[in-house]
């Protein structure tokens, strides 16, 4: 296993799925616009819902980006980690949508593997990782999302607890 780079992925995953989230109470509703533009799916459920923003995704890709690049991992690698972080999130949001559940509400897994799972399979583009490690990465952020998530509730860094 390769437990430094693990952790600096780790890193990463927090960075992109947090900063897309920390836009939000840093720039309130500027630049607020919905991904889907506010669209309906032939099921007549929201495509992503509004709290799927341009904003977040663009915030989070260039502060992953800039991030790993601090780290020594190279620019390419954030943009990697943060394209397909956002691209798990909004399909756990598609995925929420088509199952009747409400913007920002509590799906226990849906929430936090594809966030980190998509990210970490296109990594090994990029990076030496092995199944491994991309099965301990995935455990260690749904297990210290679901603990850090309510700490970060009662610090006012997120609207909901989960």
């Amino acid at each position: 296993m390769h437990g430094s780079l693990l952790l600096q992925l780790l890193i990463l995953l927090v960075v992109a799925n947090g900063t897309a989230v920390g836009s939000k109470k840093l720039l309130g509703a500027a630049f607020a616009r919905p991904l889907d533009g506010g669209a309906l799916f032939v099921d007549g459920q929201p495509i992503f819902g509004p709290s799927k923003t341009i904003r977040g995704i663009v915030v989070s890709v260039l502060a992953t980006s800039i991030c790993a690049a601090l780290m020594g991992l190279g620019w390419e690698v954030g943009t990697l980690v943060a394209t397909f972080a956002m691209a798990g999130d909004l399909f756990s949001s598609f995925v929420k949508r088509r199952l009747h559940l409400a913007s920002s509400s509590m799906a226990i897994g849906l929430d936090h593997i594809p966030e980190s799972l998509f990210p970490l399979l296109a990594s090994r583009w990029l990076l030496p990782l092995n199944i491994l490690d991309i099965v301990a990465g995935v455990t260690i952020f749904v297990v210290g999302a679901l603990i850090l998530s309510p700490l970060l509730f009662k610090l006012n860094l997120r609207d909901e607890p989960h």
